[in-house]
């Protein structure tokens, strides 16, 4: 059996080994929340420290000499800012696309009717202290938090700050910058270039030798997420709504982007989606796109047929701002939870949530939890347009109805999420394949 085959079974294996063992040894249905994170906390800790932590560690210098190979690669500013045009036009695109089904979805099936009130009074308290904790100054500002967020990001004032923070986008663009310095310096530019194609040769090196350590990781995650819940409890009273985001996830990954890779990539869908298993397992596992992308830059490359000067800069540009799964769990999300409390949304909040899910979603930060910050974002947008005609305010601790169920459909939408990714880093590599080594032919 191939070292790839064996890899994908331990994986599966770990992921349906840590569901058992977390719902029938860790959760314990008698016990409080607060009772049963100090349970699972040990399992969280094991799998941060003997996977996620050492792969973190790489992804910003990762980040860095992988969009800088791939710009260099490209070498021509013009053919940059096409491919980078493309590549954002693209995200946008299928991130609008996820949206309006989620949207959609959450419209047409209502899944927030029926709530029990007890369970919406007691979302409401569980949610107060996420909203005291929200990043969003005083108070969450709307849609223009959401372009705010953006902006700094985009324009950073200290690239060692921002690296230190690990803000991946303003990276990206500072390094972008830095990539198009040296093609026009030209043989100047060699020796660092060589320098940084050599740490970033060594830096995947590691990735593939971590990789092998993602059946234990994802095991004690896996067990810990199922621990804190139990697979019971999510089917009672938010059994519609993790249907609804289950339903809309599934149509994303396994209709709309497949459509998108046979038409754009000339590829089979499904073909390529087994060859990405590693790193949709990882998304799955480690519920984090960001710490999924070294596996996602190993994968796309070496199994996907995808460029290497594609991949270089799509791959971390579409962990930082590409969100699939969260623009689609978010328009759903922000229904039930308007619906659940009583209001009848129309089509003009309906537009609302699809235009700010899809920004906020870009300004999300790639970690586990890190759309529930942008959901504040998005029911602060809708209640900016209710108090228009009069209507009262959704209160911003809604949001805690849906916290016990979060985390188990977080690792849901971030496979989404990288799957996405890869998509369109098969797609861009069509604009801009490798020179040396073409692998089209094996995926067409």
């Amino acid at each position: 059996m191939k070292p790839q085959n064996i890899l994908t079974v331990l994986i599966l294996g770990a992921l349906v080994l840590g569901a058992v063992v977390g719902d029938f040894f860790l959760f314990d249905p008698n016990a409080t929340a607060e009772a049963l994170n100090q349970k699972v906390e040990g399992w969280r800790l094991a799998g941060q420290f003997i996977f996620i932590r050492p792969l973190t560690l790489i992804i910003i210098p990762l980040v860095f000499t992988s969009v800088l190979t791939g710009i260099c690669s490209i070498g021509d500013p013009k053919k940059l800012g096409v491919l980078g045009s493309a590549t954002i036009v693209f995200y946008i695109a299928t991130m609008i696309l996820a949206v309006t089904v989620g949207v959609t979805l959450g419209a047409v099936f209502e899944p927030g009717n029926g709530i029990p009130a007890a369970a919406l009074d007691a979302g409401k308290l569980a949610g107060a202290d996420k909203v005291a904790l929200a990043p969003a100054g005083d108070a969450v500002q709307g849609i223009s938090a959401a372009w705010l967020g953006i902006l700094e990001q985009i324009v950073p004032t200290n690239f060692v700050a921002a690296a230190v923070e690990g803000k991946a986008l303003s990276i990206i663009t500072a390094t972008m910058l830095l990539g198009i310095g040296l093609v026009t310096i030209g043989e100047r530019g060699k020796p660092f270039l060589n320098a940084v194609q050599a740490l970033h040769d060594t830096l995947m090196t590691i990735v593939r030798w971590l990789l092998w350590l993602m059946p234990i990781g994802v095991f004690f995650l896996v067990a810990w997420a199922v621990g804190k819940i139990g697979v019971a409890n999510l089917f009672e009273a938010l059994r519609n709504y993790v249907i609804i985001v289950l339903a809309g996830l599934g149509i994303h990954m396994f209709i709309t982007l497949p459509i998108v890779v046979f038409l754009l990539a000339k590829a089979n869908p499904f073909k390529f989606m087994w060859s990405m298993r590693p790193a949709l397992l990882m998304a799955f596992g480690s519920a984090s796109s960001m710490a999924t992308l070294p596996v996602t830059l190993e994968t796309a490359v070496d199994n996907g047929g995808c460029s290497k000067r594609a991949s270089g800069l799509v791959l971390p540009l579409g962990a930082t701002v590409n969100m699939d799964g969260t623009a689609l769990y978010q328009g759903i999300t922000v229904i039930f939870l308007f619906q659940a409390y009583g209001y009848d949304l129309t089509m003009v909040e309906y537009l609302v949530i699809v235009l700010t899910a899809t920004l906020s979603a870009v300004g999300a930060a790639g970690v586990p939890g890190g759309s529930l910050a942008t959901i504040l974002i998005i029911i602060t947008a809708v209640n900016m347009t209710l108090s228009k005609t009069g209507q009262p305010e959704l209160p911003l601790s809604a949001i805690g109805l849906i916290l016990g169920v979060d985390r188990l459909l977080d690792m849901c939408r971030t496979v989404v999420n990288v799957w996405g990714d890869s998509v369109g880093a098969r797609v861009i590599s069509r604009i801009a394949p490798d020179e040396i080594e073409d692998k089209e032919k094996a995926f067409a």
